[in-house]
């Protein structure tokens, strides 16, 4: 096992440059991810502020229907 991870490590031919390359998009990549993750948070908080304005609406109209 050890001589196939030190063979696997040795035969890495990537140049500096094309990691270079590879880190600038996944740096990218991990920006639009915490760009979506933000808008998507924002999105979940207005449906749950909502949500919790028809729940005190039903609440409100169900206590109206209860006898006195």
């Amino acid at each position: 096992m050890a001589k196939a991870l030190i063979g696997y490590m040795n035969s890495d031919l990537r140049t500096p440059a094309r990691l270079v390359a590879e880190n600038d998009r996944l740096r990218t990549r991990v920006g639009e991810l915490e760009t979506l993750v933000r808008r998507l948070s924002e999105e979940n908080d207005r449906l749950t502020a909502t949500q919790a304005a028809l729940l005190d609406l039903d609440s409100a109209a169900m206590q109206e229907m209860q006898p006195a």
